[in-house]
């Protein structure tokens, strides 16, 4: 059985599917929003060498044609020049405005994928089918479509909706153990944020959503789709509420910039050690009572993830350089930092106007430089 959550935006609403065995059933899914029975599929490597034959046969079986477009894995594809790449390949396809591309894959893939329709032609329909807990729980909902910069991450990028997101439970069996990690991070994030009775579902079944035991992921990714959904609903743009779910990205984003958006710290590593900070900068801050800190940062390093800078590299970062890349962050408004700061778990809020020398100086007691 699967769930059916909508993302209510008017003309631009759309259903996310959350269950097993919905790539099985992709034919008869997407074709209602196919003028005519073909896709480009945008995938990686590695996606496309575990799950492309059963996507295609059930694809094709509906009558569909499929057009694979696969890129490269890792952070490093979500580029310029892999957006230029995606982009030539769909004009090659000559692919009108009428068609439909498909994103399978993680975050990266959807994000460039996602990114690419916005730009074909001036906007073209395209679909989520993500691949990993990270994209199914976070990424592929809301019409984020971003590449990274050397001067930062998803700095150039669109909100563009997908049409329609199939979150098949059924190919994270395929995913390793540290990308189940990096999901639960934004899996958590749902809790800390403003939820704080899944926060402390998770708490007690941290251990069977990380083992994909079916009733335990089933319950954990829909609970955090919708979560997304309402809030996307509310503020698709990112000019109130939405900026909550960047809780511990301002942090992450440097972390990934400075460690070079490689193996060395995926992105959903770098979000759970920045919101163990975000949370012991609000109790230094005294927005938020230590225990609570405390509280957050071991429910986070329970589940295997990182919550210290020492943990996140083993050489020292350089505090001003971190508050450097801060100050790119999109959130960021004349020259003032803006962070997701919390008042206790379960409830944060967006904190405008933050002092940079505050947070400079935080980040040395936690051992930078």
């Amino acid at each position: 059985m699967s769930r059916r959550i909508a993302v209510g935006l008017g003309a631009r609403s759309y259903e996310v599917l959350v269950g097993p065995g919905l790539i099985d059933r992709a034919g008869e899914t997407l074709a209602p929003f196919l003028k005519r029975r073909r896709t480009a599929v945008v995938s990686d490597e590695t996606v496309w060498g575990l799950h492309g034959e059963r996507l295609t046969a059930a694809l094709e079986a509906a009558g569909i044609a499929v057009s694979p477009v696969i890129v490269p894995p890792g952070e490093q594809t979500k580029s310029f020049e892999g957006l230029a790449e995606v982009s030539d390949r769909l004009l090659a396809l000559e692919l009108d405005r009428g068609d439909v591309v498909t994103a399978f894959g993680g975050g990266v893939v959807g994000d460039l994928a996602g990114f690419a329709a916005a730009i074909y032609k001036r906007g073209i329909d395209f679909v989520q089918i993500p691949t990993t807990l990270l994209a199914q729980v976070d990424s592929s909902v809301g019409g984020k479509t971003a590449i990274d910069t050397p001067r930062g991450k998803n700095l150039v990028g669109a909100f563009h909706q997908p049409r329609l997101v199939l979150a098949d439970l059924d190919v994270l069996a395929t995913l390793p153990a540290r990308e189940m990690r990096c999901g639960y991070a934004e899996v958590i994030k749902y809790g800390l944020l403003g939820d704080f009775a899944f926060f402390e579902w998770l708490e007690a079944n941290s251990a069977a959503v990380l083992a994909r035991e079916p009733q335990a992921l089933a319950e954990a990714v829909a609970r955090s789709v919708e979560m997304k959904a309402e809030i996307v609903a509310e503020d698709e743009t990112e000019q109130g509420r939405r900026a909550l779910l960047n809780l511990g990205h301002t942090f992450g984003h440097a972390l990934e910039a400075e460690t070079g958006y490689g193996e060395a710290l995926l992105h959903g590593e770098a979000v759970a050690a920045g919101m163990a900070l975000a949370f012991r900068f609000s109790a230094a801050q005294g927005l938020c009572e230590a225990q609570e800190a405390r509280r957050a940062s071991a429910a986070i390093a329970a589940s295997g993830l990182p919550t210290t800078l020492v943990e996140v590299s083993d050489r020292a970062f350089d505090a001003t350089r971190l508050a450097r890349h801060m100050a790119q962050d999109k959130k960021a408004q004349g020259g003032r930092l803006t962070f997701i700061l919390a008042r206790r778990i379960g409830e944060a809020f967006v904190a405008k106007d933050v002092d940079a020398g505050a947070v400079t100086a935080f980040l040395r007691q936690e051992g930078a430089t």
